[in-house]
């Protein structure tokens, strides 16, 4: 397979797996595109490792070997031929590598049935997650707004997470932390719109705006389930895909979130 077919591959799993950032990777400038999509498509992969089976060792494995293709770009040398650690190696860097290394180290908290042990807990787990893959988006933008997108990437992780949760209790899962759902649910809805108004608060750099479009629908999100939690335990808010491409096109062209 050649580069192209492997960007390809990078396209199809986000369109199906994550169509948020496949729709802000695919509008950014091409440059860009070629190290989001493969950016995205491994985080998408991880996200998915301690799903895709019922066996904590099997989960771990699959861990395990994502952190060992991000060892081997992180080391300069032969890689691995994989049609997303390809591509990825083409684009990430050392530091970058380094990095995500701690994203995939955070994702074993979804191996564990139990919840996070409290709101600290799971606001670790998303400045590892969603915070830390916003800001190697930015860096591979060239975006020297490091606060601002960890901040605003934290605000993504908490909207995610927040849809997710219907799907995750169905599974049989605790995601959120002890106590009353509704109360946890509005209270993290609450501490992500506050995110998003220290990553605007903090500024941001015309080179983080393509990756910045990937918020589209974030601030809507967040509002929707804090104002009826009880709705959002039941179905994640949803929002027609004609605004999220103008949401989308406004933070490209004004900066605003």
């Amino acid at each position: 397979m050649s580069l192209e077919d492997d960007l390809t591959a990078c396209a199809g799993l986000l369109d199906r797996g994550d169509p948020h950032r496949f729709r802000a990777a695919m509008a950014a400038p091409l440059a860009l595109r070629r190290g989001l999509l493969p950016l995205y498509a491994f985080n998408l992969e991880v996200a998915r490792a301690p799903w895709v089976t019922q066996e904590p060792m099997i989960a771990e494995m699959r861990l395990q070997w994502w952190r060992d293709a991000l060892e081997e770009i992180s080391a300069g040398g032969a890689v691995r031929r994989h049609e997303v650690v390809t591509p990825l190696a083409a684009t990430l860097d050392a530091e970058g590598a380094r990095a995500l290394d701690g994203l995939i180290a955070a994702r074993r908290a979804d191996i564990e049935t139990r919840p996070h042990e409290g709101r600290d807990s799971l606001q670790a787990y998303l400045d590892a997650t969603a915070g830390e893959l916003l800001w190697q988006a930015g860096r591979m933008a060239g975006s020297r707004a490091e606060a601002a997108l960890r901040a605003a990437g934290r605000a993504q992780g908490a909207a995610a997470y927040l849809a997710a949760v219907p799907e995750l209790v169905a599974k049989g899962r605790h995601p959120l932390p002890p106590g009353d759902a509704p109360s946890e649910m509005r209270a993290l809805a609450q501490s992500g719109r506050a995110a998003l108004d220290e990553a605007r608060r903090a500024g941001v750099d015309r080179a983080a705006r393509p990756v910045l479009a990937a918020l589209a629908s974030v601030r809507v999100t967040l509002m929707a389930i804090e104002t009826d939690p009880e709705a959002a335990l039941s179905a994640p808010p949803a929002w027609p895909q004609w605004r999220d491409a103008m949401g989308r096109a406004a933070i490209v062209a004004t900066g605003r979130f």
